[in-house]
């Protein structure tokens, strides 16, 4: 147990020797020295803990710890040879400290470099992107009060933990589509982590962080760490590393108000008593134990109880943890080995190998829908490399069919299982969509499934234009026109200065034969590109184009958006799907969706916004 000096010493010591080891990291890959052999590690921005935000925090709360352990050795080696606080107040040796002192100025020298260099970086390579506070208020309110079917469950535990991704896509107002900058993006987190764990944890959880502050505050002791932490949680968002920190300082304030007043704080034994006296007994240590519990006492088994299933779930967490870093290393080498259009090393190293004994991400860890959506999209690129490699006019052997087929069910598998795994994430739902969208023409109920799975997604994301765009191409492909249109008319009202919204919209209404409305978005889209000229250069060719099938060159007078630069745009095209296998007659059967749909509006239906 944490509760003697040196073992509450030893423990911040480990603490502040790898933030220490982090910062050191940081700053030697800033001056671009690596240790690392790894080209992923070789980058001016790499950090242990993942993300330098993270870090930054992590090192300002850790680095107090240092400084108040060093600072008594600091000062005594600057003024006088006086006795040392900590030796008062920790009860320590002059030889500990002195070993302590040495070890920590260092580490707090190393923490204050390492805290620089983050926030050097933070503040020139790596910008961190944080969700605004405005989206991340509605977004927490929304979900503990606009949860159709678990009001009351929403409302006191939340959406549950770590799924913020869904309440952020479900939940965000189209207001957010304004903001030129991050509209496109999806955040995992909230803008502050209490907004986040309001969220995800509903009242009760955030009344259980209160508290805990609440009794902090009532100790009426100036324990920096823990009050760096409570002000970052109302202003920045929390990493799951970041909330381990959190419980790991709490536990060393703990042991350190227990070390200075051990009377307020007494340890407890317990011991197993007889039924008729309740099953256990708690008895101050070092107190007298009372008879009738030594009598009735068949053993301390309780603290080797506690200490197995301690064991056990720390064992049971880190073997967890090891699968998941290890699936993330071969997940990283997968992305890798698809740069490089190397198929066959990616498919390997995602889903193994059994000749080169590789254990693939998906055997490591199964548990997460990422790994099933690459290998979706993985065996889909795979079947569609061999389908279009084949000569033209030749009749493709058994072979090469069954290899195509086999390829396409383990996609449509792979995205099924991404579905499975996490039903509420909206990604997951427009994967599949895609997939069947794909086999539109070589499977059989391929347009139904497509549409299905993609008016899922826009349920689990209504505010995202993409969304729409989508499902009007996939109308699109289809030839129903007026389907079409309709959804990319909702795009537009989402998003007025979205381009491509436009330039689909107008591709609509030229295949339905309404050419001047065609014209019209087409002139919107000009209007929207000034400062692209690659896509400036394409629309003035098709609007020239158009004008010329219709017999004119005036222009039109129909209201368009005033000319603007509009950010972050996609590229202009045609919404298609990507790839598209080849079509077959007959068609092949496929399989659907695994999971139900929680709403299969007709295919005429059009989705509000």
């Amino acid at each position: 147990a944490v509760k003697e000096e040196k073992t509450i010493l030893f423990s911040i010591a480990a603490l502040v020797a790898g933030s220490a080891l982090a910062g050191l990291i940081s700053a030697l890959a800033y001056l671009k020295i690596y240790i690392f052999p790894y080209a992923e590690t070789q980058a001016q921005s790499f950090t242990t803990l993942g993300a330098l935000l993270d870090q930054a925090m992590y090192i300002a709360i850790v680095l107090p710890f240092a400084g108040y352990v060093a600072w008594p050795y600091i000062a005594r080696m600057i003024k006088t040879r006086r006795r040392l606080p900590a030796e008062d107040a920790m009860q320590i040796n002059r030889k500990s400290v002195m070993s302590f002192g040495i070890g920590f100025s260092v580490a707090t020298v190393a923490l204050i470099i390492g805290l620089g260099v983050t926030l050097l970086l933070l503040l020139t390579i790596a910008k961190p992107v944080i969700l605004p506070l405005e989206t991340g208020f509605q977004t927490a309110f929304a979900a503990i009060s606009q949860d159709a079917g678990r009001v009351l469950q929403g409302f006191l535990f939340g959406s549950g933990y770590g799924t913020y991704i869904t309440d952020f896509t479900r939940f965000k107002q189209p207001s957010y589509n304004l903001n030129a900058q991050i509209w496109s993006f999806t955040f995992f987190r909230s803008s502050s982590f209490i907004l986040e764990l309001m969220a995800t944890a509903g009242l009760l959880g955030l009344l259980s962080f209160l508290f805990i502050g609440y009794r902090f505050l009532k100790e009426k002791t100036m324990f920096l760490p823990l009050v760096l932490i409570f002000i970052a949680a109302f202003v920045l968002p929390f990493s799951f590393t970041i909330q381990v920190l959190f419980f790991i300082v709490l536990g060393l304030f703990a042991a350190t108000q227990a070390l200075s007043s051990p009377k307020r704080y007494e340890d407890l034994e317990y011991y197993f008593v007889a039924m008729k006296r309740g099953l256990i007994a708690a008895v101050p240590e070092n107190a007298h134990v009372p008879a009738s519990v030594q009598q009735s006492a068949t053993s301390r088994v309780l603290p080797f109880i506690a200490t197995a299933l301690l064991i056990v779930f720390v064992g049971a967490v880190g073997y967890m943890s090891a699968l998941y870093v290890l699936s993330d290393m071969q997940l990283k080498r997968t992305l890798d080995y698809m740069v490089q259009n190397n198929g066959l090393q990616a498919y390997n190293h995602l889903a193994g190998e059994e000749k080169s004994n590789t254990i693939g991400a998906i055997q490591y860890f199964p548990y997460r829908d990422t790994n099933y959506r690459i290998f979706s999209q993985l065996n889909l690129a795979l079947a569609n490399s061999i389908a279009l490699s084949q000569p033209q006019g030749q009749q493709i052997s058994q072979e090469t069919q069954q290899t195509i087929l086999t390829l396409i069910q383990q996609s449509i598998t792979a995205g099924r299982n991404a579905v499975t795994v996490s039903p509420q994430t909206s990604l997951n739902w427009d994967n599949l969509s895609n997939i069947y969208r794909s086999l539109i023409g070589f499977g059989q109920n391929a347009d139904q499934f497509a549409i299905a799975t993609n008016q899922e997604a826009i349920r689990l994301d209504p505010a995202n234009p993409q969304q729409y765009i989508n499902l009007g191409g996939i109308f699109y492909q289809l030839q129903q026109w007026d389907q079409a249109q309709n959804q990319f008319q909702i795009a537009i009202q989402l998003k007025p200065d979205l381009a491509n919204a436009y330039y689909n919209l107008g591709h609509a209404l030229e295949s339905k034969g309404d050419l001047q409305g065609a014209l019209t978005q087409y002139q919107a889209v000009r209007s929207l590109m000034q400062s692209d000229q690659e896509n400036l250069k394409k629309i003035d060719e098709e609007i020239k184009a158009l004008q010329t099938k219709i017999g004119t060159t005036q222009q039109t007078n129909a209201q368009t958006p005033a000319a603007t630069t509009a950010e972050n745009q996609p590229p202009l095209g045609i919404n298609e799907p990507s790839p598209k296998l080849p079509e077959r007659q007959p068609l092949e059967e496929i399989e659907g969706p695994s999971t139900t749909p929680a709403v299969s509006p007709s295919p005429t239906e059009t989705p509000a916004p």
